[in-house]
């Protein structure tokens, strides 16, 4: 039996994927002054200890420039604070303030919250072949092995 869908193509599937998740985590964000990208970006952060702001982008999958404005309004909201890194005194850790706390933890109970609703619906032997498929999918893109 072949099964239809509305997405022809595994990239357009992901995409379309990616995007409701994104419209639903923003629509949950702005009922607390937040947006997904400052949720990601909290959870990106230690709690306890901070975390060098050039790790926050890789983390999180995105470029530096494009995470600055994030970070910037993080900072003016209280969320989190730049302090120097005792380990090295080139760099800078951010670290989050008890409102980032408080936000942090609020993203993720809504990150854990998706996740036991899709481990629910899904099921644990789909939801491991959906994982298997998306990291083969990430490895074939690493090593550039897909248009050889």
């Amino acid at each position: 039996m072949q099964v239809t869908t509305s997405y022809p193509t595994i990239d357009a599937l992901y995409r379309a994927t990616w995007q409701a998740i994104a419209k639903m985590y923003n629509e949950e964000a702005a009922k607390h002054d937040t947006t997904m990208a400052s949720g990601l970006a909290l959870l990106s952060v230690d709690p306890v200890y901070g975390t060098p702001s050039t790790a926050i982008a890789p983390k999180m999958g995105m470029e530096a420039t494009s995470l600055s404005r994030t970070l910037k309004g993080l900072e003016d909201k209280k969320f989190i604070e730049r302090v120097p890194n005792p380990e090295d005194g080139r760099s800078v850790l951010l670290k989050l303030t008890p409102l980032g706390l408080e936000k942090r933890n609020f993203s993720k109970s809504l990150v854990l919250q998706f996740n036991k609703q899709i481990e629910e619906r899904v099921g644990e032997k789909k939801l491991e072949a959906f994982r298997e498929v998306s990291e083969t999918i990430i490895e074939l893109i690493q090593s550039k092995n897909i248009y050889n």
